[in-house]
């Protein structure tokens, strides 16, 4: 093993990440190659600087004017460089200090400075690696994402176990989460939750938010050593006043010294920017130490270093302008605000219909999306809807169908959700 890597793992023992961490993790660390060497020299090298694999002229970046003519807001520096592994260090502060104005209980937490990666998809994969050996269970709802099975049991080899999402009541069913956690063999065991949820867009209430950190408490005093990820790639779409409106990741924080947190958000939907592929990824967990905290950082950071390098320098740079922007927050409330407009047509139309239909709605109130449970297959009935109405839908499990309501105009709504009742009614 790498002596820095060694070094790392000292600085983590005892702590609640060594008790999590995988053997992927365990070998990881932070070259001081090129990387190191190159941010060493930026401060040093007053004559010249021949470290990095990057062509310049007068001090500057080279670029073609091509492309250059087309970004006009940013500098050369803003847009061609390579950026630093872990992310533009202001843009990371900066979003820390955004997850303080949007999660009032993270306030004053001690958290590690969040990493930049290349969208969520690339963030909960790194943890995959970071924390997850062959064999090692992970739970999360039996509506979950599809790429979660590619990323945890494809690359990671762990074992998924689901619970039923909804209680009979139709919130959460927080006694099977608790039974799937117990259940997990071993003293370690991972879950990921993701409010608002894909592909079913239900976010619980809080007082169901304040019934899961009881039960996680409960399981950590039990001895259970608990990694807890947050997918908030949905975070701040709640349209109904009982739901969360913050992450449960600000009450994990400091929650108990064997629940280990992390937070994986980005700008993606938050900001209306998918295809920038900027997420980021943050730890927390109760008294562990800022030098544990920056030696997981360390190493996670060495995982994106072997993953993908680097992520977008351009993109970061244009996330952390439009953050100066005096009409950043206006423009963020005016996408909400249509996509609540949709929300609140959908929930109109779904109760319309719902008493004589083969389509009976999830709960849903957040997010992008709703999801039928069909009395059919909802396969034949997602290439029925395609083929003969020129409608595209998610089927899901051969009984689910998911409607993607955020990429539809409002307008548009009642003769969709119309079309997909007649068409159910058809192929039952």
């Amino acid at each position: 093993m790498n002596i820095l890597a060694k070094e790392l793992n000292s600085i983590l023992e005892g702590s609640i990440v060594d008790d999590l961490i995988s053997d992927f993790g365990k070998r990881f660390y932070f070259p001081k190659g090129i990387v190191a060497q190159s941010a060493e020299a930026k401060n040093k090298a007053t004559r010249f600087n021949a470290t990095v694999g990057m062509a310049t002229s007068n001090g500057k970046p080279m670029f073609l004017n091509s492309v250059r003519d087309q970004i006009s807001e940013l500098s050369e520096t803003d847009v061609f460089p390579y950026a630093p592994t872990p992310g533009v260090l202001e843009l990371r502060n900066r979003w820390r200090q955004e997850m303080d104005e949007k999660n009032p209980s993270l306030t004053g937490k001690e958290t590690s400075v969040p990493l930049v990666t290349s969208g969520l998809t690339h963030g909960l994969s790194v943890l995959g690696d970071m924390f997850l050996n062959k064999g090692d269970s992970i739970v999360f709802p039996d509506m979950f994402w599809g790429n979660y099975r590619l990323i945890f049991e494809g690359r990671n080899e762990a074992d998924i176990s689901t619970f039923p999402f909804f209680s009979d009541e139709g919130g959460m069913n927080i006694a099977d989460f608790e039974k799937a956690l117990s259940n997990a063999p071993g003293e370690k065991v991972a879950f990921v939750l993701n409010f608002p949820n894909n592909p079913t867009g239900y976010t619980p209430s809080t007082d169901d938010g304040d019934k899961i950190i009881e039960m996680l408490l409960k399981l950590a005093k039990n001895g259970k050593k608990i990694l807890a990820i947050m997918d908030d790639a949905y975070f701040g779409l709640f349209y109904e006043g009982e739901s969360l409106k913050e992450s449960l990741f600000g009450k994990l924080a400091d929650l108990h010294e064997n629940i280990l947190a992390v937070k994986v958000d980005g700008v993606t939907k938050e900001n209306f920017a998918w295809g920038f592929r900027v997420g980021f990824l943050t730890y927390a967990s109760k008294n562990l130490s800022s030098e544990v905290l920056g030696a997981i950082t360390t190493k996670t950071s060495g995982a994106i270093r072997a993953s993908i390098s680097n992520s977008n320098k351009m993109a970061q740079s244009l996330v952390l302008k439009s953050f100066s922007s005096n009409t950043y927050q206006s423009e963020k409330d005016a996408g909400f605000k249509i996509l609540k407009e949709r929300y609140l047509k959908v929930r109109d139309l779904v109760k319309s219909f719902e008493s004589d239909s083969p389509l009976s709605a999830l709960p849903f109130n957040s997010g992008y999306f709703m999801t039928f449970l069909y009395k059919g297959d909802s396969e034949k009935l997602r290439i029925h809807l395609l083929e003969e109405y020129g409608i595209g839908t998610i089927s899901i499990q051969g009984k689910y169908l998911r409607i993607a309501y955020s990429s539809v105009e409002l307008e548009n709504l009642d003769e969709l959700y119309t079309l997909i009742n007649k068409a159910a009614k058809e192929i039952l």
